[in-house]
């Protein structure tokens, strides 16, 4: 029993000495991308010289760990590392990341300059950014093409039509969506929006809402409006009746240039195949005392009158 104790003693005595001493601190609420994030380089149990500590970033693409410090050469500092600033305060070793994004989210460590043993480097540290771009808002159901011209503010459809709007973004998170038209009290809680056999009533603007789940105070909208025309409305007077105007002259240039290219392409192998004609069957022979064998100077002396 006593060997027992006496073996629990010593792995825990050698998991303590084994503990890191450096520990990197960040901040303890969530970030969003552009904020100003301070890290703090911490000796646990000050028995470490700070001056011999500095931070490293570890570079996702190039796969090592990158020195961050304000004396590194202008085309380094200038390449990787412009976007911090290393200081040293009062025996204290921080780095500021100013309008952090989503990029420079780490891992972070510090590390001595004598790494042999993990005491001398702290565990990485990862700073969650939360980000959202941008919504867009589009028809679904009608191919990237016709995706990116219905991205508009403005949708005019034909009385009777079926809508279904479809918005998206990309975020940190996936974002709850709600949709939600002006004048109206009711809310949709999802990214597609469908109007069956439109009327004159469903004309008005519709907003779409993306909310992160955590950080409640990220939140992005987008706003459409929709126009329902009168029920003896040209076909080319909807959004789709406009797309098609645009993208068929397109097509119809494309086909004509491929057919051109084409043509050409296959006359100039034509002209390659065939080789030098040869004509010598139609030639006669020239006699010496023949008009033909004369010199040309000879030909004619009177002048032209």
């Amino acid at each position: 029993m006593r060997g027992f104790i006496l073996l629990a003693v010593l792995a825990i005595t050698f998991l303590q000495r084994s503990t890191a001493l450096l520990e990197v601190k960040g901040p303890s609420e969530p970030i969003l991308e552009g904020q100003d994030v301070t890290l703090e380089c911490v000796d646990t149990e000050s028995e470490l010289n700070m001056s011999m500590v500095h931070f490293e970033r570890f570079s996702k693409y190039m796969k090592k760990w990158y020195r961050l410090e304000t004396d590194q050469q202008f085309f380094y500092r200038r390449c990787f590392l412009y976007d911090v600033d290393v200081r040293r305060e009062e025996g204290k070793l921080f780095v500021f990341i100013a309008s952090m994004q989503s990029w420079s989210e780490g891992p972070y460590r510090c590390i001595t300059e004598d790494n042999s043993t993990a005491k001398n480097t702290s565990d990485p540290l990862t700073v969650p950014i939360h980000y959202m771009r941008e919504v867009a808002v589009h028809r679904a159901g009608l191919g990237y093409l016709t995706r990116y011209f219905n991205s508009v503010q403005d949708l005019r459809v034909r009385l009777g039509d079926d809508v279904e709007l479809e918005c998206s973004t990309s975020a940190s998170e996936e974002p709850e969506y709600f949709w939600a038209k002006k004048g109206e009290d009711w809310l949709l809680p999802s990214n597609k929006l469908k109007l069956d056999k439109v009327k004159d009533d469903d004309s008005g603007r519709y907003t779409c809402s993306a909310q992160s789940p955590t950080v409640r105070s990220l939140m992005k909208k987008r706003t459409i409006s929709i126009t329902v025309l009168k029920e003896d409305a040209a076909w080319y007077e909807s959004t789709i009746g406009r797309i098609v105007l645009v993208v068929c002259p397109g097509f119809v240039l494309l086909a004509v240039a491929v057919a051109m290219t084409t043509f050409l392409c296959h006359r100039s192998k034509q002209r390659q195949s065939k080789g030098p004609i040869d004509d010598r069957s139609q030639k006669k022979p020239i006699y010496r005392s023949s008009v033909e064998s004369l010199p040309s100077t000879l030909s004619d002396k009177q002048p032209l009158v």
